[in-house]
């Protein structure tokens, strides 16, 4: 909005010429709602609390010491984070970017959809919400909407082109399909998020960490001269993800303030649901999925130990490890949480350096 409104007025008065900027208004988007969380997040947390007496119900079948440790924490915290992006995208960013709008509009859906889950495990008491099957659908509809705005917004051949990382002119053409891979993307990045999202602070810092890696590759993809540096695929109006992203950066800081161990508040499915889809839905415009899969990886590996799971044990009656997702395997052997939060961050930022090599590798 306000590079709407004052970047007409740059030629009259200097000062206004930073408008023009993505990196001011992405620096002044990420301390915008870093500064919103941490202002209105304690009465926030205390309204939670207000109305969730019992706070987010928790898995009898957990580890045992998350029903003494963690009992009456309140969820539904990602409302924080989303009002912080939400105020300061619509601040900093072009208004008039249709990457912006669709890629926030499908977060705050996602987000929503999540709202629906946690309230009706609120509403029951019970930590099973929203059926598996109805979440899937609501979000696969949200998913194919997007990314047929996505592929209508991009310019062919790039609007139905699949990219590979490395390998500088590969683009597989999916035609009509694409709007399905976007919907995958999406689908399964906000279910990966919501996967991970079992310890305090484990879920936010690496959804920051894979941020800060996609707000430089929207500006870097956005900007006609480094795309072509780079040898990267050119998608014009893009870069104003990155003040989008920016966003994100802060807001997810500004909770991580009250999520650190011991966390004051939950995400819950709100932020986790609509977290992932974020990244999902930047990685589509940006033409950087299978980077996302990389930046990602702990996301994937949190899913990937879920699924190997339930196959190993319909199969064989035995399970592969000890609990599902990987972070509870770890919390059965022993590890403190504050350990397997850190490492896990550690793996976090590696895997984000190896997606950023990617960006240099042609």
């Amino acid at each position: 909005m306000l590079y709407n409104l004052i970047s007409p007025f740059s030629d009259s008065f200097i000062a206004f010429n930073l408008f023009r900027y993505l990196t001011f208004r992405s620096g002044a988007a990420c301390m915008t709602a870093l500064v919103i969380s941490l202002a209105f997040g304690p009465c926030f947390i205390r309204w939670l609390k207000s109305i969730q007496t019992k706070g987010q119900p928790i898995r009898p079948d957990g580890p045992q010491r998350h029903l003494v440790e963690k009992k009456g924490t309140p969820t539904m915290g990602g409302m924080l984070i989303l009002g912080s992006l939400t105020i300061s995208t619509l601040l900093w960013a072009n208004l008039r970017n249709g990457y912006v709008w669709i890629t926030l509009l499908l977060t705050l859906s996602y987000g929503a959809i999540g709202f629906l889950d946690d309230y009706i495990k609120l509403a029951k008491a019970d930590f099973h919400g929203l059926s598996a099957r109805g979440k899937l659908i609501l979000q696969g509809a949200l998913g194919l909407i997007a990314g047929i705005a996505f592929m209508l917004l991009t310019r062919a051949p790039l609007s139905t082109g699949f990219a590979i990382p490395v390998f500088k002119d590969v683009l597989i053409p999916l035609g009509y399909a694409f709007p399905l891979m976007a919907m995958t993307v999406m689908v399964g990045f906000s279910n990966a998020v919501n996967l991970t999202d079992g310890l305090d602070g484990l879920a936010i810092m690496p959804t920051i960490i894979a941020c800060s890696v996609f707000a430089l590759i929207a500006y870097l993809v956005g900007n006609r001269v480094f795309a072509d540096y780079l040898q990267l695929n050119f998608v014009p109006g893009v870069g104003e993800l990155a003040v989008f992203c920016a966003a994100l950066i802060g807001a997810g800081l500004g909770f991580l303030w009250f999520n650190a161990p011991p966390a004051a508040v939950f995400m819950g499915d709100t932020g986790a649901l609509a977290l992932g889809g974020a990244l999902g839905a930047t990685a589509v415009a940006t033409k950087h999925e299978v980077v996302l899969g990389i930046v990602g990886g702990l996301f994937v590996i949190e899913t990937v130990s879920v699924i190997i799971q339930v196959f190993w044990f319909k199969r064989t009656g035995h399970r592969v490890f000890l609990m599902a997702p990987l972070h509870h395997h770890f919390e059965k052997k022993g590890w403190a949480e504050a350990t397997i939060v850190i490492r896990f961050w550690i793996v976090a930022v590696i895997l984000a350096l190896i997606g950023l090599g990617t960006l240099k590798i042609r």
